[in-house]
């Protein structure tokens, strides 16, 4: 994937070290920092338009939080996926989505309701014009107005813990073939169970949902590990 980072903004209120930090994280996130890839300190400082101290710091935190790997005498990689990387996000997030589901059953708003509409519009658009970026973070925006229906702010809370997480197998997955029309389909099946009040069938395709994008996931790390 062509490398996309750009200068960061330097008058932000927060220290250096931790804007090259969450930039970095997003950038892993979203697949511009590839899982395996090598991490150059001196290259990321000028492609940043920092020096190397804070892009220095920045990779020790983010080897704190498994984003990064530092191996001895080779260097530092962006961290590869994991079976079990997999495994133990889904397993909270599928219980979560699914929670969230059911009381989206039962309190959702008509508003929010044809935005959930305007966004499956919006990604199946974006699908024939090819645009993975806009589609990720459409699909990240469907699934924030699920949690936000669900009117459970600790629920919203923990799924925020595991936000760069998500958005990062959201970023493989959509770009494994046929997973997007699949999204799109399972997507428009949940609203519409939602919107007939089927608390059932709503938790039912909210399972599936996560089902499936777990396994097209493992698939492509099989792939990737075969290649």
């Amino acid at each position: 994937m062509e490398r996309r980072l750009v200068p960061i903004k330097l008058d932000s209120y927060k220290p250096l070290r931790e804007v090259v930090a969450e930039t970095l994280r997003e950038a892993i996130a979203t697949g511009i920092l590839e899982p395996g890839e090598r991490l150059m300190e001196i290259q990321l400082a000028e492609e940043l338009g920092v020096s190397r101290t804070p892009v220095r710091e920045a990779i020790r935190k983010l080897e704190l939080e498994g984003f990064v790997v530092m191996i001895p005498r080779r260097g530092t990689y962006v961290a590869d996926l994991t079976i079990k990387d997999i495994n133990e996000v889904f397993e909270i997030r599928t219980a979560l989505d699914v929670l969230a589901a059911g009381l989206a059953v039962e309190r959702i708003t008509e508003e929010e309701l044809e935005q959930m509409e305007r966004l499956l519009v919006e990604i199946g658009d974006l699908s024939v014009q090819g645009d993975a970026d806009k589609i990720v973070e459409a699909d990240g925006q469907f699934h924030d107005l699920l949690y936000r229906a669900s009117r459970n702010d600790r629920l919203v809370g923990i799924i925020n813990n595991l936000r760069e997480q998500i958005t990062r197998f959201r970023s493989i997955s959509m770009q494994y073939p046929g997973r997007i029309q699949n999204t799109v389909d399972e997507h428009r099946r949940l609203v519409e169970a939602i919107a007939s009040r089927n608390t059932d069938l709503a938790q039912q395709i909210a399972r599936e949902h996560m089902e499936n994008s777990e396994q097209t996931l493992l698939q492509d790390l099989n792939e990737r590990r075969r290649a």
